[in-house]
């Protein structure tokens, strides 16, 4: 039995739920680009964790690659302004890009970066995100081709998602107690 931190009030998705997870985002990824050797774009920081695991699980040539990007700060929300604050290595132009986030809330990061590196000329831009918030009224400005499950409109941490860079290392998905954050 998973111990639940304290500052968690519940647990969303245990480690078997992320295991499947991450299984079947890796067959598809898989499946997808067995003979294109995409390049794998990791959003730091919070999605460093569910890239190492997917890229285990994809079963075809691939490279890697990071990019950080800021929007949050300390805060529970986007500020809605992106800034760049490590940009790729790797030249894209002609290369299937694969961005991977941890989580699609607002859209308004990610939408942003697809844009930005479209720019760039590859051969084509897709996310996947391992989460995607479902906020009541909302559609993001952008779909995923790539979801690992969709979660309720709560403040989530672990498997990489944070808040102020704590909880990064819980190996479950939980529910963060208002009290916490507020």
């Amino acid at each position: 039995m998973t111990k639940l931190h304290p500052d968690v009030s519940s647990i969303l998705l245990s480690e078997e739920d992320i295991h499947e997870i991450v299984a079947r985002v890796g067959a598809q990824i898989t499946e997808d680009y067995r003979d294109k050797n995409p390049l794998i774009v990791a959003v730091l920081r919070g999605a460093v964790v569910f890239v190492a695991d997917l890229l285990r699980a994809i079963d075809c040539p691939c490279e890697i690659d990071f990019m950080a990007v800021s929007s949050y700060g300390n805060d529970v929300k986007s500020s809605g302004v992106v800034r760049i604050m490590k940009d790729l290595n790797t030249n894209i132009e002609g290369r299937h890009v694969i961005v991977v986030e941890d989580i699609l809330d607002s859209g308004l990061t990610l939408s942003y970066l697809k844009d930005l590196l479209e720019q760039r000329g590859p051969a084509s831009v897709e996310v996947a995100a391992f989460t995607i918030k479902d906020i009541d009224g909302y559609e993001p400005p952008l779909t995923p081709r790539y979801v690992g499950c969709h979660i309720p409109n709560e403040f989530i941490v672990g498997y990489g998602l944070d808040y102020a860079e704590h909880y990064r290392n819980l190996p479950y998905v939980g529910i963060l107690k208002p009290e916490v954050y507020s």
